[in-house]
């Protein structure tokens, strides 16, 4: 009986910090999201001030983390193409030849990355299984992957639906692929956490690090999309 309660009493300050982190994980998401949504919603110049200010946070955690780089230099370029290239691509998806196709794009594109998170995590605390890449992200699992492609493919689809786009199973396809490509980008971000030991790029947003943290899906989704955009000649019509 003295054992029971003992892991009774181990089990239950677990749980309880787990709810203090999810809740102020949610807490966070819900000031976060509004500005944001805002932004893209109202484009210029309101979008291109929040990537600016985003550029910034973003450099200075990647400063600190890779602080102690031996070939320092190298880091730092590597930094700003790696920050800044897909930000300028944001800022082109957004304020293309046509506004409300580029907000709608963008939209999209946020929606269905915040939902690959979503269904990854969930997916693979659920399910579990077989490792992702335990090597660079030991809590990933091959479930969690399934998991982000569903969610970011059914998010995509609503979205899409909701702004009166017609080729729904053509969005659910590329839906599902920049939504795998944003995990991609997750795991990227952690392998160069874990080269130089650090947990997360900085402790700005509560419950969840920095903004690196937050957004390194969304880098690699943002960088693609601009990249299927140019080569479909700008037309960031990605639904008839």
């Amino acid at each position: 009986p003295s054992t029971t309660g003992a892991k009774g009493a181990t089990a239950q300050p677990v749980a309880d910090s787990q709810i203090r982190i999810l809740l102020t994980r949610t807490l966070s998401a819900l000031v976060m999201i509004p500005p944001v949504l805002a932004a893209i919603w109202y484009g210029s110049p309101y979008f291109e001030i929040l990537v600016a200010v985003a550029i910034v946070i973003m450099a200075w955690e990647w400063l600190g983390m890779t602080s102690g780089a031996a070939n320092r230099l190298g880091w730092l370029a590597f930094g700003g193409v790696y920050i800044v290239a897909p930000s300028l691509a944001l800022i082109w998806l957004r304020t293309g030849e046509d506004p409300g196709m580029g907000r709608d794009t963008v939209v999209w594109l946020f929606v269905l990355v915040w939902a690959a998170d979503i269904g990854a995590y969930a997916a693979g605390r659920t399910i579990g299984g077989p490792k992702l890449a335990p090597a660079i992200s030991p809590n990933k699992t091959w479930a969690g992957l399934f998991g982000c492609i569903a969610a970011s493919a059914a998010a995509g689809v609503a979205t899409a639906d909701y702004f009166g786009h017609t080729d729904l199973y053509g969005v659910a396809m590329i839906s599902g692929f920049v939504g795998m490509l944003s995990q991609a980008g997750d795991l990227f971000e952690s392998s160069v956490k874990r080269r130089f030991d650090r947990k997360d790029s900085s402790h700005l947003i509560p419950g969840h690090g920095g903004l690196l943290d937050r957004v390194d899906g969304l880098l690699a989704a943002a960088f693609a999309v601009a990249l299927i955009g140019y080569a479909n000649e700008g037309n960031m019509a990605l639904w008839p």
